[in-house]
């Protein structure tokens, strides 16, 4: 695949019919499939419709990977991990609090904690994670606990298990294999918190630059677990964002780091992506700049001010686009008119199609008119073959 820059786009694969998972290894390969992968996240309405037992009638007591394969669709298949991490000399609690639960961790250095909170209503709604209230971080103090816990934590490669998971998604996907965050974003989201994450970077910047060296240590463990593994399709960066993650830091801290593990990753034919299911309109042009090859879940307007036509514009075939159908565009109050403009719009933007996947930004949602993703199989039967010709 080369250095992902300039995605050969002029070859073309077999035009025997496909199988989803050799039409994303063309295009992660920079080469045309003969028709555009249809690969949404179909798990979250699953779930809510099973657990509320509104399963349309002939899906009723189907798996979801069997209503994708009778729609058309790929498996998403982000399930796999080449590595887990144990604490080691770090002790774990945990306590239910009515709707909350508040995790410690207790090291020889110190405490620290998180508090996070149960939504039935999100639930109902097939989203099972909770809401985190606090965050490990919240003073000076809780540093030197925080980059114990770090430095304590093993990273372990699971690379059978990795093995085991891409035999079970078999022609329907390649595994997309998600690594967590970069250390910037883990400080900004997951230990101190948006809310409190820039004036941190004010008032403390001793304390957070010492915290990334220590955050960086373990990610360049990570790196080279994931070099070495089976896997192709990495997911290393998430919800970058204009506002949150603006152009001046994502400058100063993300591409630094994320440019010398794309080009290693290339080295080893591997692809790099980001999920980009947030306003990256400010940011295109450092994303490319990073050595992303692809933005999965790549949410346009009208659910931010960034077009699908002015992405395409911008990143050409450098990046390869897994989205296309904001979620909205499958729900009330939208109508069925205002939704098949948007579609024949979607085909004629990124007509002839090279570097596409299609798929819903971020997931079909539980409120979605399934009769519209029924309709998205149909239209990918009708015009999804490349070179798309409208």
């Amino acid at each position: 695949m080369g250095d992902g820059r300039g995605r050969r786009v002029d070859g073309q694969a077999s035009r025997a019919r496909m199988t989803n998972r050799e039409r994303l290894l063309a295009i992660m390969a920079g080469e045309r499939p003969d028709r555009i992968p249809w690969i949404p996240r179909l798990s979250i309405w699953y779930a809510a419709h099973e657990l509320r037992g509104t399963l349309p009638d002939r899906y009723e007591g189907w798996a979801l990977h069997a209503i994708e394969r009778d729609l058309g669709m790929g498996n998403p298949a982000r399930d796999g991990r080449v590595f887990r991490t144990e604490f080691r000399d770090v002790e774990v609690e945990t306590e239910e609090q009515g709707m909350e639960r508040v995790t410690r961790l207790i090291t020889p250095v110190g405490t620290v904690s998180t508090r996070e909170r149960h939504s039935p209503e999100l639930a109902r709604g097939g989203i099972a994670t909770r809401q985190q209230r606090t965050h490990l971080i919240q003073g000076p103090k809780d540093y030197p606990v925080v980059e114990y816990i770090v430095e304590h934590t093993a990273v372990v490669p699971t690379y059978d298990e990795y093995l085991a998971y891409e035999a079970e998604v078999g022609e329907d996907g390649v595994p997309l294999v998600s690594i967590g965050a970069d250390p910037m974003y883990r400080f900004l989201r997951e230990l101190v918190g948006f809310n409190d994450a820039f004036y941190h970077l004010r008032d403390y910047p001793d304390r957070v630059d010492h915290l990334l060296g220590v955050l960086g240590e373990q990610a360049a463990t990570i790196q080279q677990v994931t070099l070495d593994s089976p896997a192709r399709l990495i997911l290393h960066g998430e919800h970058f964002d204009s506002q949150m993650t603006p152009p001046y830091l994502f400058a100063e801290y993300m591409v630094p780091y994320f440019r010398p593990f794309a080009e290693r990753l290339h080295a080893r034919g591997k692809v790099l992506a980001c999920h980009a299911d947030a306003d990256t309109s400010l940011l295109l042009d450092l994303i490319v700049e990073a050595g992303f090859d692809m933005a999965e879940c790549f949410v346009t307007a009208p659910m931010v001010r960034l077009t699908l036509a002015e992405a395409r514009a911008r990143l050409g075939t450098d990046v390869i686009i897994w989205g296309g159908i904001p979620s909205v565009l499958l729900c009330e109050p939208v109508s069925d008119a205002e939704f098949e403009a948007y579609m024949e719009k979607l085909f004629r933007t990124i007509a002839p199609g090279d570097a596409f996947i299609l798929g819903v930004a971020d997931n079909v949602m539980a409120e979605t008119k399934f009769s519209r993703i029924e309709r998205v199989s149909e239209m990918v039967d009708a015009y999804g073959q490349l070179p798309i010709r409208l």
